[in-house]
């Protein structure tokens, strides 16, 4: 078994990195774009797909039509249903912060002790030594990588992805300025903004809770990571019908509401100390 004695950046920026999964997985060629009904074969057609064609189609009866208003009250739906998966992630990367203040001292007494002792043996005992003071504070640092919220809520937004361009009503529906089923030149820009701001809440999270300030090279991947997704927001956008970056954009809208609401939620304790990140090996491996 293998612990990690650092602190993850990746919940802070799990929405951007989900983007960028839905958008290198949903932009590829050979997408069907077939009419979806309840005869279309196939069980992710029946048990998602379908059901959501079938809630843009009710919804745009309810307001008169518009599938514009439709994609917008079926993403906020979607993203709430889905939001207490991604708060419970918050929640638990802060309760994790906040047992790492906890066990700080410890850990800091027991590298000290270890400082001038290199040898194998050395450093096995210190393994074991820091697996026992895990187990002493009930403290599992992998909590803090929570991949199942992202493993459970990708199926729901592919499916109503599919949703939109297999629901042939909405190409010929208009919204606003633009209509659904074209390009349009304005909405890919709004939809990269989105983003951008959505990223710069990540990173002002990341500041709050003292997961920045690790070094040049991660600031520096994370500005990468800041300027690309955006990009390839907006190039996406511009390559698909409108209907699409409509979807996007309130979805990156929610994201940052939902990052606030997460602030005020689980606020990280004023009294937590930052926590030293240089323990003398990256991972805790347990001996067999």
């Amino acid at each position: 078994m293998i612990f990690s004695t650092k602190q993850s950046h990746f919940p802070s920026i799990l929405p951007l990195l989900v983007v960028g999964i839905l958008l290198l997985t949903l932009s590829g060629c050979g997408v069907n774009t077939e009419p979806i009904n309840s005869d279309t074969p196939g069980i992710f057609n029946k048990i998602v797909v379908y059901p959501f064609s079938f809630l843009l189609h009710f919804f745009a009866t309810i307001f008169q039509g518009s599938y514009g208003l439709s994609i917008i009250l079926m993403t906020v739906l979607l993203r709430t249903a889905l939001m207490p998966l991604m708060l419970k992630q918050y929640k638990n990367k802060i309760f994790m912060k906040d047992k790492m203040a906890i066990i700080h001292p410890e850990m800091t007494e027991l590298k000290d002790r270890y400082k001038e002792k290199q040898s194998k043996e050395d450093k096995q005992e210190m393994q074991k030594e820091i697996i026992k003071l895990y187990e002493k504070h009930q403290f599992n640092p992998m909590a803090s990588f929570g991949c199942l919220p992202v493993l459970i809520q990708l199926p729901f937004l592919i499916g109503f992805y599919y949703a939109i361009i297999r629901t042939p009503e909405i190409a010929g529906s208009s919204f606003l300025w633009f209509n659904l089923g074209e390009r349009d030149a304005i909405l890919p820009l709004i939809a990269a903004a989105i983003y951008s701001v959505q990223f710069q809440f990540s990173r002002k999270e990341m500041k709050d809770s003292k997961l920045v300030g690790q070094g040049g090279e991660m600031q520096q991947q994370m500005k990468i990571i800041g300027y690309i997704l955006p990009i390839m927001m907006g190039v996406f956008s511009f390559a698909v019908a409108a209907a699409l970056p409509l979807y996007w954009s309130i979805g990156g809208i929610f994201l940052i509401f939902q990052s606030q609401l997460a602030r005020y939620l689980y606020k990280p304790k004023p009294s937590v100390p930052v926590i030293d990140q240089e323990v003398s090996s990256d991972t805790v491996e347990e001996n067999k």
